[in-house]
């Protein structure tokens, strides 16, 4: 059996196993608990397929038929009618799975003109379930091992099955939730077509109004947000380049604690950071107090508006910058830097003119995120806002609070994603036509140059005042944590963390009695799940994206950014939408805030996965494929390994967010999986600050060690050879023949 019919007979497994082996629709008690198997094969809900089709449902045999018709290609000897065989079955499974589960419902036709045109149902059907899953997959593999045979991709199996299977994924879990929120948002409370809303909330004046510039008090929402997002992005890039530059560049003595340092701020959940700033500089703030007993001066609201949400969100975003940074920063070639300095340019010059313009790969993407994030962002301007909203916080009051306005939402949402685009075009326009290859297949021995002495000097004044900064927000949190009552009574107590994380015996057994364990150990494993899967789809994509060349690239490329740029408040209320009925039904279970996390943090693990490979010549991969390997072992030996900093980037970033997110999981968790961050805010709204800070800290403390595990797990990148042969002494000088006698 040649490779291609091995391939053809693990697809045509999992379809059996779809349709004989587990339930096609989906079980309410769960199927990873396997209670579904005392029923099986003959339960109401644990059927499989043969026989759901038997009891009923007859419209499920065309899937039956389709799987049948595409195994006749097995049998077929020209390539050309098999390969068309094979695309046409996996295209033609996938659209009648998805119209069959939108066009069918709990009670019958959810269209009517299927109704008018094929009769009533006698029977509906549930939302689709573990069989449905594989007999989708199988139709996905038929479709892309179909197309390699065809020749597209060159033939390469692996790289059209990963393409096809992402697509397929991201139109599940980006497109047809948004789409579903937006057809929501043309239609009336009884499900009619009523764009009436629409069009009110689009030429509303509160969004685009630009009365700041002729005088007026301010501009519309759009236009500060867009600016509020600018100024970040270009503090974040700034800021984080700077720490890259220290940690990569100079001889700081603190080169570990400050890039610990540097990760403390988005392992931290969003709003504890601005109750710290309104601590420190609020009314009643510590610094606003003593300067005005100091001073005299009169304590002001300046921090509470978008001086206040640049601060926090420059705090809270500066450390994606710089796990962005730090790998393109690291990897830039010295022999390059030597050369320059070789044909007697200075220190500054080979900086300005070499170093910098091969890091414009990283900053591009350092900039993009930080707009995004900027944009995104819920929690920093729900606690600093106050009277000066943004999208985000406008987009949650408009679905939660009274005035009850999807139609608005959608509007707002439509705004957020055409900012985001322009910065994605714009970034595109600006890398477009150049090359910043610096890590080729030769050896490379030779050290960084030194930063100019000015430039040494700029960035050590920006980064340590930014620490000294953070550690006193820092230290500010840590110490609300041990008070009774955080800035009115500070005597010391342990009994936050008692209340949160007591732990007792009974029985010989450790019994977890705190209030707060049952949402940790949720959120950990979560977490956990959710992180690799993230970096596992993210790199790939990545890898995708700069090395291949397919139909819709830029497309596919862009659908991945639209889910990091819509709010989370969005993303949630969407999957709400989408996957609270059939044909898939996720709400309240561990499956749907997976999901949601992976593909709402995968874009970080894309951008800086395209930032590390931009540096990676492409003739490491031809030499790996011209020596007959697969693409899948060329990913796994040669650029995997140099990859290392965006793995661990991707790794960390995405296990942090999955723990800190509050503005999507908040729609999404249930009474079985709640999450830290809703459980403290929980905490704060019955004005439990102390356990909530408590809660905080102890999240921060079990992230750092998760991380430090994360960073050991993954390695560092290592671009040349040192020799550390200290003398003569060390020279081996064993002949070869007595080291190998063979």
């Amino acid at each position: 059996m040649n490779r291609r019919d091995r391939r053809l007979a693990i697809v045509f497994g999992i379809a059996l196993a779809g349709l004989f082996l587990v339930p096609w629709y989906r079980i309410e008690a769960g199927f990873h608990g396997f209670g579904w198997l005392d029923a099986f094969p003959f339960g109401a809900d644990q059927a499989p397929m043969v026989v759901e089709m038997m009891n009923g449902r007859w419209w499920l045999s065309a899937i039956a038929t389709l799987f049948a018709f595409a195994g006749g290609a097995c049998f077929l000897t020209e390539e050309k009618k098999r390969a068309n065989l094979l695309v046409f079955s996996g295209a033609a499974g996938l659209i009648f799975l998805a119209l069959q589960g939108l066009a069918i419902g709990f009670s019958g036709w959810t269209w009517l003109f299927t109704e008018r045109l094929f009769g009533p149902l006698t029977t509906g059907q549930s939302s689709m379930g573990a069989g449905a899953g594989l007999a989708t997959l199988a139709f996905t593999l038929l479709f892309a091992f179909g197309l390699a045979e065809r020749g597209v991709l060159k033939g390469d199996a692996f790289i059209t099955a990963a393409i096809s299977l992402l697509v397929l994924l991201v139109g599940i879990f980006v497109f047809y939730p948004v789409g579903s929120m937006f057809v929501g948002s043309l239609q009336s409370f009884d499900g009619s077509f009523d764009p009436s809303g629409f069009i009110r909330n689009i030429k509303d004046p509160s969004i685009w109004s630009l009365a700041c510039l002729g005088g007026g008090e301010r501009c519309g929402i759009a236009w500060r947000t867009f600016w509020l997002a600018i100024m970040t992005a270009c503090g974040s890039t700034l800021l984080g380049l700077a720490f890259a530059l220290v940690a990569t560049r100079t001889r700081f003595p603190f080169k570990k604690g400050l890039r610990l340092l540097t990760v403390l701020p988005i392992i931290t959940p969003p709003f504890v950071i601005g109750l710290a700033l309104i601590l420190l500089f609020g009314r009643a703030g510590v610094v606003t107090q003593t300067l005005s007993q100091l001073f005299d001066i009169e304590p002001g609201r300046w921090l509470y508006g978008l001086t206040g949400i640049w601060i926090a969100q420059v705090l809270s975003f500066t450390p994606i910058s710089f796990l962005v940074l730090v790998g393109v920063v690291e990897g830039v070639s010295p022999s390059m830097e030597e050369a320059s300095q070789t044909l007697r340019a200075g220190r500054w010059r080979t900086f300005w003119n070499v170093s910098l313009p091969l890091m414009k790969p990283g900053l591009a993407n350092a900039f993009l995120i930080g707009f995004i994030e900027s944009m995104a962002d819920f929690g920093n301007p729900l606690v600093l806002g106050g009277s000066h909203g943004v999208l985000s916080t406008e987009i949650f009051f408009a679905v939660v609070g009274s005035q009850n306005d999807p139609s608005r939402a959608a509007v707002l949402a439509i705004v957020l994603l055409c900012f985001t685009l322009t910065a994605f075009l714009a970034q595109r326009f600006w890398l477009a036509g150049k090359g910043f290859a610096t890590v080729t297949g030769k050896g490379d021995a030779g050290a960084h140059v030194a930063l100019p002495r000015g430039l040494s000097i700029g960035v050590h004044a920006i980064v340590i005042p930014w620490i000294s900064f953070t550690l006193i927000v820092y230290g500010m949190i840590f110490f609300g944590g041990f008070v009774k009552t955080w800035g009115l009574d500070n005597s010391l107590t342990f009994a936050h963390y008692e209340r949160a994380f007591s732990v007792g015996f009974q029985n010989g057994a450790i019994v977890w009695t705190g209030v707060a364990w049952n949402s940790f150990w949720t959120t950990m494993e979560i977490a956990l799940i959710s992180a690799p899967l993230t970096a596992a789809v993210g790199l790939l994509t990545a890898y995708l994206i700069v090395r291949q060349k397919f139909v819709g690239r830029n497309l596919f490329e862009f659908a991945l950014m639209m889910s990091f740029a819509i709010p989370g408040t969005v993303i949630g209320i969407s999957y709400i939408m989408a996957f609270n009925l059939p044909p898939i039904e996720m709400t309240g279970t561990a499956l749907i805030l997976i999901a949601c996390f992976v593909f709402r943090n995968m874009p970080v693990g894309v951008r800086s996965g395209v930032a590390a490979m931009s540096q990676l010549d492409k003739s490491l991969d031809e030499a790996s494929l011209t020596l007959r390997a697969s693409s899948f072992r060329t990913i796994r030996k040669v650029i995997l390994p140099l990859l290392r900093p965006a793995i661990a980037a991707a790794l960390v970033y995405s296990f942090v967010r999955a723990v800190t997110s509050i503005s999507a999981v908040i729609f999404l968790v249930s009474a079985q999986y709640n999450m830290a961050t809703s459980y403290i805010v929980g905490l704060v709204e019955n004005g439990e600050y102390g356990v909530a800070i408590a809660y905080s800290s102890m999240l921060i403390v079990v992230m750092v060690v998760i991380i430090a595990g994360f960073q050991l797990l993954v390695g560092e990148r290592r671009l040349r050879r040192e020799n550390r042969i200290a003398g003569p002494a060390a020279v081996r000088t064993t002949p070869i023949s007595q080291e190998n006698p063979a």
